[in-house]
């Protein structure tokens, strides 16, 4: 009952950001994603989500992306390879709810502003790069 309890609040506290991740994710289903179900997330892939990532400005593309318990990605084999990093940033949202928005933002502005990497130096990042080390899977 505890334990149940627990991922009911879990759940709740990163509902903000699912919710832009579900209203994403409907837009990406209307160019031809598809949807599937996998350890308590929605992973949204394929259709045109490769052809419209490739026309975000450089800095801003991505392969995967996690927005609470939705994760989009290029396709599923990508989102199958970058799984388990995804997965720790699924936790982050689950810790932080929807102020991980601003603390990401945070975090890469710092790197910025210090000369570094904004992605790959991101605290965020970071963690959950070192979490997904020794699994041989990268985003």
């Amino acid at each position: 009952m505890l334990d149940s309890l627990r991922s009911l609040l879990r759940y709740a506290w990163a509902l903000p950001a699912t919710l832009v991740g579900i209203v994403l994710a409907t837009v990406a289903c209307a160019f031809g994603a598809t949807v599937i179900v996998t350890g308590g997330t929605l992973e949204v892939a394929g259709g045109l989500l490769i052809r419209i990532v490739s026309l975000l400005p450089r800095p801003v593309r991505f392969s995967a992306i996690t927005l609470g318990h939705v994760i989009i990605g290029t396709s599923h084999p990508v989102l199958a390879r970058c799984r388990a990093h995804e997965c720790v940033h699924v936790r982050q949202y689950e810790r932080w709810g929807v102020l991980f928005f601003p603390l990401y933002l945070g975090s890469s502005l710092w790197q910025i502003l210090r000369g570094r990497s904004p992605y790959r130096h991101n605290h965020f990042e970071r963690q959950a790069f070192r979490e997904d080390a020794g699994r041989g899977e990268t985003v």
